[in-house]
């Protein structure tokens, strides 16, 4: 039986664990084996013991087994045991102090269970051993000089489990009802794997994932360097947490800050970036590591791509507008005085960390500018998420935390779909240039206007009322398609039409950003443009005068 799903006190296994194992991780000393068996028993399930179940195999103690064939060979038994124990039926497993070192071992425990690491001081550790003989590694040496020594290796790896409980001097019933209690409030993240053809990596959404930044991306990156990009208004936000989070996991790092908002996203600042990861010695193998929003993670990103031909990327965004949209897919770039995003290339990240609890932090405009890039997926091609989006749109920009992660998977989802089956926007019709729905008119806006007046997620609100008013003009789609589109715009606070702007505007000028936009192509003027709600498709070839009369239409001079 796989996935007992009842506990003997009358609570509920939670959902997530759908049959995974529960591992115990931790020193000697730790309680493993005596918290291992009180909480299999208050779960109603199997106990195992990894070093008892080696020893049975082997017909001798885990100290004969060091003496007769060494520390590397007990290892290559213990993974295959573990392996072997982790297969089957769901159970509860005490491990030995050393098993959770071995990558093999934590990936099968990563694959098929749960790890809580049973985290322990020194000096509780010492009186538990006092006076064991039967502990290989304590034999010969002092107990406290042995420990310490262990606990400098073992716990920046430990620090990968799951789940940490810090465990004292109370008695076993007391801590297996800590590590319970632990088990029933984790919230594991959420994960969406990418699988590209250039690069497979996860986007994982959740709440505490910058405190948890080097257990989550120490299994994923070629080595334990990174250096952090971020601005000067993310920072003291933060920064301390990525940097605590990454030090647990003994990570060496370092920072570099930038001024905040779009005009950070130019030649110069680029400059600076490059100029400091080479000062600083980065090596090929180190990875840079974009926290902050859609700014610092296009222009982090285009140093990664282009320093020492290429580094390690990690996303860490964290405004909604970058979570759900610049931080997946690979895109990178920066802009130039003829226009947004001209200088770029494509290079994936490792992994994307959405951390939904640094959402909290970003003002309500924020909020509403990263919402837009949400809608924009229902619009392109999913007419049900759109409906759910005019449901729950209020909550998303509210502040809902269940309704925010649900809007980043369901939006983060989509635009993975999308970029798989096009990873370079390669494709002459529809692919990933659907994704730009609503962008044409808005980069034009964002360009006039002055990158950093108007929100990209603004800009893009609107420009997703016009592309489907000129969708309507051009009888693709009905007109109460494009209004319901601005009135659910409107509805959750965003600029949904030109006027609320307050500035004049010239339709041969916005038309003149247009032909500079690098989705141009052989001189003619490309839109996403829309036969309803959730069937986007790409048309290459507009009449200039279509455009200019909805834009007059709207509010513009000539």
């Amino acid at each position: 039986m796989r996935g007992n799903t009842a506990l003997k006190e009358g609570w509920s296994l939670p959902d997530w664990l759908d049959g995974r194992s529960i591992v115990l991780v931790g020193l000697m000393g730790a309680g493993k084996t005596s918290i291992g068996r009180r909480l299999a028993a208050r779960l109603g399930l199997p106990f195992r013991d990894a070093d008892a179940e080696i020893e049975l195999a082997a017909g001798c103690t885990i100290a004969e087994l060091f003496t007769r064939f060494g520390e590397r060979e007990f290892r290559d038994g213990e993974r295959r045991v573990i392996r072997r124990l982790l297969a089957g039926d769901q159970i509860v497993l005490a491990t030995g102090g050393g098993a959770f070192m071995d990558a093999e071992t934590r990936a099968t425990m990563r694959r098929d269970a749960v790890s809580i690491w049973l985290r322990c001081r020194l000096p509780t550790l010492l009186r538990r051993v006092a006076g064991r003989t039967h502990r290989p590694l304590l034999n010969g040496d002092d107990p406290a000089q042995v420990l310490e020594r262990l606990m400098v290796a073992r716990h920046p790896i430990y620090a990968e489990a799951d789940i940490i409980v810090d465990c004292g001097d109370d008695s076993p019933d007391a801590t297996t009802t800590q590590v319970l209690d632990a088990l029933l409030a984790h919230r594991p993240p959420r994960r969406l794997s990418l699988a590209l053809s250039s690069a497979s990596y996860d986007v994982v959404v959740g709440e505490g994932l910058i405190e948890r930044a080097g257990a989550l991306l120490a299994p994923v990156l070629p080595q334990k360097r990174a250096v952090v990009v971020t601005d000067a208004t993310v920072a003291p936000l933060h920064l301390p947490a990525l940097l605590r989070g990454l030090e647990a996991c003994a990570f060496e790092s370092r920072t570099i800050t930038v001024p905040p908002g779009e005009t950070s996203k130019k030649l110069a600042t680029y400059e600076t970036v490059v100029d400091q990861l080479l000062e600083g010695g980065i090596e090929r193998r180190s990875a840079v590591i974009a926290l902050g929003g859609g700014v610092v993670g296009d222009l982090a990103g285009f140093a990664a791509a282009t320093t020492l031909r290429g580094l390690p990327f990690v996303q860490v965004p964290t405004t909604l507008l970058s979570q759900v949209d610049s931080s997946v897919g690979g895109k990178t770039g920066i802009n130039t005085r003829h226009g947004k995003n001209l200088l770029g290339a494509f290079h994936q990240p490792h992994m994307v960390l959405a951390d939904t609890g640094a959402l909290a932090t970003l003002p309500l405009r924020e909020l509403r500018a990263g919402y837009a890039e949400i809608v924009k997926a229902g619009l392109i091609g999913d007419a049900a998420f759109f409906a759910w989006c005019e449901q729950h749109g209020g909550a998303v920009v509210g502040g809902n935390r269940a309704a925010q992660a649900d809007a980043v998977m369901r939006a983060c989802a989509f635009k993975a779909q999308v970029v798989g089956d096009d990873e370079r926007e390669e494709k002459p019709n529809d692919g990933r240039a659907l994704l730009n729905l609503g962008h044409t008119f808005g980069h034009a806006l964002e360009a006039e206007l002055g990158y950093g007046t108007l929100l990209h997620g603004e800009a893009v609100a609107i420009g997703l009322g016009l592309a489907f008013r000129l969708s309507a003009r051009l009888g693709l789609c009905s007109g109460e398609d494009a209004e319901r589109v601005v009135r659910h715009v409107a509805a959750v606070g965003l600029p949904a039409e030109l006027h609320q702007l307050n500035r004049r505007l010239s339709a041969e000028t916005l038309v003149s950003h247009m032909r500079r936009d690098k989705k141009m192509r052989d001189g003619r003027l490309t839109f996403v443009l829309a036969r309803g709600i959730g069937r986007a498709f790409t048309e290459r070839d507009v009449a200039t005068e279509a455009v200019v009369a909805l834009l007059r239409e709207e509010g513009c001079t000539a």
